[in-house]
């Protein structure tokens, strides 16, 4: 055994990276693989989100226009038809509210639900949800069920 031979033991030594900014001697001496001047030579140096260089950003490129209503209330549409299928199937029977909509994964917990009148209703139903359309109303009670809204 020599001195000039001694090697760290076998996987002990994760870091195998070339240490930057220690002399010339290294190779990575000097400006320390940075390269001369500007902002990607300088110590903070951090690349902002969208910046392509100085050309324009896309998301600035890209013309801006229509307008989005912050306090839309947005409402989960079922349709007749859907419930209709599910009372066929035998998932809902003579009451239709929020819990039968959730266990049937129709809607979730936190949504507003507003019966719409595509298809028919055979079946007598009491319906207690969010909203109804004027035709899921009509047709609803056309059937003999009760249309309730929260």
């Amino acid at each position: 055994m020599e001195l000039h031979k001694l090697r760290p033991a076998e996987g002990s030594v994760k870091n195998k990276a070339k240490r930057k900014g220690r002399g010339q001697g290294t190779g990575k001496g000097g400006t320390s693989t940075r390269g001369h001047k500007g902002a990607k030579s300088r110590s903070g140096y951090s690349k902002k989100v969208g910046f392509e260089g100085g050309q324009m950003p896309l998301q600035r490129r890209v013309p801006k226009f229509g307008f989005t209503n912050r306090n839309r209330v947005e409402y989960k549409g079922i349709n007749l038809d859907t419930l209709q299928e599910y009372v066929d199937s035998g998932r809902i029977t003579d009451e239709v509210t929020l819990d039968v909509l959730v266990e049937n994964r129709l809607a979730n917990r936190k949504d507003l639900v507003k019966i719409m009148g595509r298809g028919e209703l055979k079946t007598a139903l009491k319906i207690s949800v969010h909203k109804f359309t004027k035709t899921a109303k009509d047709a609803i009670e056309k059937a003999g069920g009760e249309a309730t809204t929260l």
